[in-house]
């Protein structure tokens, strides 16, 4: 009796601590004007994500913080994560199993009557306290309910889908900080109707959450479910490849690394939505994955994917690095994509720490009316890495090159006179006031620095 007394001392305890510290974050909505996100109580949210895939399975609790601590301090307000990456292998970092018998629709849980085992060791628990402590931190877990794998190979039946979809929106229908990523690096045609069962129960038994759908690399959202009341959003993957090696033909979206491409034809959508790259080239991940022998994407890449995607019109931007998003430790036996660092060593790489000064620079400004313009640019007829992308509000303008090559803006298309222009540097932050009082008509402006591939620069107009 004093045995059972002491555990049920011991769950009441654990619970009660965790509900008190438990913080709510206000809920995400989509803004007025369908273009970008906010938050309940009405402020800008500017989607800042990282790909920590497999932060539920593979990380500790002290792993968990330590990741998000660093991500929060580096301005991160996104975590995309798996909830199930494989299904005979659901286990965490504690040997806990998510499911029973390798069965979607029989998760796994803990009850207050269930002494086999420590709560913080069992799966859901474990992500619950993920999700808990990221909430703390001003952060949103945007959660992939099963990888998209496990469907395409026939695994999940409508029914289970169906059943597991239920699980999960009464689960975390009451957190606050929950985004829906149905899918997980899949066609919407890879087991189209799981997938439709998915988002459509979410929905329905969890109203207050947004849901989107994360396709296959070089492909969106919006190709299959744009119009599926579900989808609230769309999400592309611009994809791992240079623009040598994409030559897979049988892609309806054929743009190579231009993912600016993928927000224009979003942009033109009805109804209209808001549109993100959610998965570009990973920073420290070989071109085209699977070959560890050719280079590595750099942080000036995930730079250029960043202000093109926003620029085009885009409502945030998802980061990812090839250890963190793994969780790699060398040793571990699941090393993927010629990973050859520990994740607590790059979780610090030089993109990572840039990312913020893209959200800073545009909740500096007027958000909410911020459109796409490229009509400003003169002879923008540049391809690949030397396009031009512009974007503006009611009172600015901002034009990005990822080259530092000379451009000319037409200022009489703006619908403001120019009296301060300032160079913005992506690297740092940092802006360099070079006038005042610029003259109408067409200007041309010339970077600092000399011309060359991963000089990129903003200039403003205000």
């Amino acid at each position: 009796m004093r045995k059972i007394f002491f555990y049920t001392l011991m769950f009441v305890t654990v619970s009660g601590v965790s509900s008190a510290q438990e913080i709510r974050l206000p809920m995400l909505k989509i803004s007025s004007n369908k273009r970008f996100f906010s938050t309940s109580d009405g402020k800008p949210f500017f989607w800042l994500g990282d790909t920590g895939w497999l932060l539920f399975v593979k990380s500790s609790r002290d792993d968990a913080i330590k990741y998000l601590d660093t991500r929060q301090k580096q301005g991160f307000n996104v975590v995309q994560v798996m909830v199930l990456h494989e299904l005979k292998s659901a286990v965490n970092k504690y040997g806990d199993s998510a499911l029973k018998n390798s069965n979607i629709s029989s998760p796994v849980t803990t009850t207050g009557n269930d002494f086999t085992k420590p709560l913080e060791y069992d799966y859901w628990d474990h992500m619950d306290f993920i999700i808990d402590e990221a909430a703390k931190r001003g952060i949103y877990m945007a959660m992939v309910p099963i990888w998209g794998s496990n469907v395409k190979d026939g695994n999940i039946s409508i029914d289970q889908a169906r059943n597991y979809a239920k699980f999960l929106a009464a689960r975390y229908k009451n957190k606050s900080n929950i985004i829906w990523l149905n899918g997980g690096d899949i066609k919407g045609t890879d087991g189209m109707a799981v997938w439709k069962m998915i988002g459509s129960v979410l929905k329905q038994y969890d109203k207050s959450h947004l849901v989107t759908f994360h396709p296959r690399g070089r492909n969106s959202s919006s190709e299959w479910f744009h119009k599926e009341p579900w989808l609230d959003f769309n999400m592309f993957q611009s994809g791992h490849k240079t623009y040598a090696q994409d030559t897979t033909a049988s892609e309806t979206l054929h743009y190579g690394e231009d993912n600016w491409r993928y927000v224009t034809n979003d942009y033109k959508l009805v109804p209209v939505k808001p549109t993100l790259d959610g998965e570009p080239s990973y920073e420290n991940i070989p071109h085209g994955l699977h070959d560890s022998i050719q280079p590595r994407w750099k942080d000036a890449d995930l730079r250029r994917y960043a202000y093109w995607n926003v620029f085009s019109g885009g409502a945030g931007f998802t980061y990812g690095e090839n250890a963190v998003m793994q969780f790699h430790r060398r040793g571990d036996t699941d090393a993927n994509f010629g990973v050859n660092a520990n994740w607590d060593e790059t979780i610090g790489a030089p993109g990572a720490n840039q990312m913020q000064h893209l959200k800073k620079l545009m909740l500096s400004k007027n958000y909410y009316v911020r459109v796409p313009e490229q009509e400003i640019l003169v002879d923008n007829t540049n391809v690949k890495y030397y396009h031009l992308l512009a974007t503006r509000g009611d009172n600015y303008a901002m034009v990005y090159t990822y080259t530092g090559r000379n451009f000319r803006v037409d200022l009489s298309k703006l619908t403001f006179r120019v009296s301060k222009v300032a160079w913005f540097h992506p690297t740092d932050g940092k802006l360099e006031i070079i006038t005042n009082n610029m003259s109408t008509g067409i200007v041309d402006f010339d970077p600092p620095g000399d011309p060359l591939i991963g000089n990129d620069w903003v200039l403003i107009l205000e």
